[in-house]
């Protein structure tokens, strides 16, 4: 059963298309990943498909609701949310209470929303970082406190935008881990990503974006060996 459909979905900034004509559907329990060069859409269509910008054509449909329109805080309180690549967490806060934010999408109460909080730290293994000022984070923990702070949310889709980014090798390998160990938990995931590797690993179906366009789709043996996709994004080193 599809959890997400994208049908048509053309996003347009004046007279240029960000995205243009693109379809897939990621089923429940699936992994998604969206590869694709810079300047693809990737980040565009993540922005139409959580209420950021409204698709400018085509149709969005989550959980067999209809979502054009609807603000990213009603998007969220639906069950789909985003994390984005530049992380940001309230500097001057508690990493607890960063996730806490995140958490009072779901409850009004702040005892519930702390136990929430600290048992998503315990997923992303930061509970002993609890009441460490988050503006004190290295990069990998931020990346880390920000996957927290979505699930937090109570989420059945989590779009995660180059949660890999600027990381080391360890790093990307704790991320990897914790993407895999939130699939195992049944969270439908989709994941933007230039680490083909990483992707590779943890995809079950990977979407190539080029020019704002849809290239292809497939499994990833599928995609890496598409002469189409080595041609456009891969490159010789993947030939």
């Amino acid at each position: 059963m599809a959890m997400l459909e994208i049908s048509h979905v053309s996003k347009f900034f004046g007279g240029l298309a960000a995205n243009s004509d693109v379809s897939f559907s990621v089923e429940a329990g699936s992994i998604m990943g969206l590869i694709g060069p810079n300047g693809a859409g990737k980040t565009t269509l993540f922005n139409c498909i959580t209420g950021y910008y409204p698709p400018s054509r085509g149709e969005v449909v989550f959980d067999g609701r209809r979502m054009n329109g609807l603000q990213p805080d009603r998007v969220c309180k639906l069950g789909m949310v985003r994390t984005w690549q530049k992380v940001r967490p309230l500097a001057k806060l508690s990493v607890v209470d960063n996730v806490m934010v995140g958490a009072l999408a779901r409850t009004s109460s702040l005892r519930k929303a702390r136990e929430m909080a600290m048992e998503q730290l315990k997923v992303v293994r930061m509970e002993h970082r609890a009441a460490f000022p988050a503006g004190g984070l290295p990069i990998g923990e931020r990346k880390k406190l920000e996957v927290a702070r979505a699930l937090a949310t109570g989420p059945k889709l989590l779009l995660l935008d180059e949660v890999m980014g600027g990381l080391n090798p360890a790093e990307s390998e704790e991320i990897i881990q914790l993407i895999l160990d939130i699939k195992a938990r049944g969270l439908t995931q989709m994941v933007i990503e230039h680490d083909m590797k990483a992707i590779m690993r943890i995809s079950d179906r990977i979407v190539v974006l080029t020019s704002g366009e849809k290239l292809t789709e497939g499994t990833p043996q599928e995609v890496v060996n598409n002469q189409d996709v080595i041609d456009a994004y891969l490159g010789e080193s993947h030939a």
